[in-house]
């Protein structure tokens, strides 16, 4: 069962989010993210690596 779920996104996300769906011809962001989801469930073992690790982008 899907839901749906509203995200913030900034627009260099979006950006890559977009190239991500033209370059492996993905149905939409959607189907991207949940294949991003998909990865961190099947690294288990690396969830420190993937979310403990502060990432900023874009840090005023």
């Amino acid at each position: 069962m899907r839901q749906e779920l509203e995200v913030e996104l900034k627009e260099f996300q979006l950006e890559y989010l977009k190239k991500i769906v033209d370059r492996y011809d993905l149905a939409d962001s959607g189907k991207a993210i949940r294949c991003l989801i998909d990865y961190a469930i099947e690294e288990e073992g690396n969830e420190e690596e993937i979310f403990k690790f502060e990432r900023c982008h874009s840090c005023d």
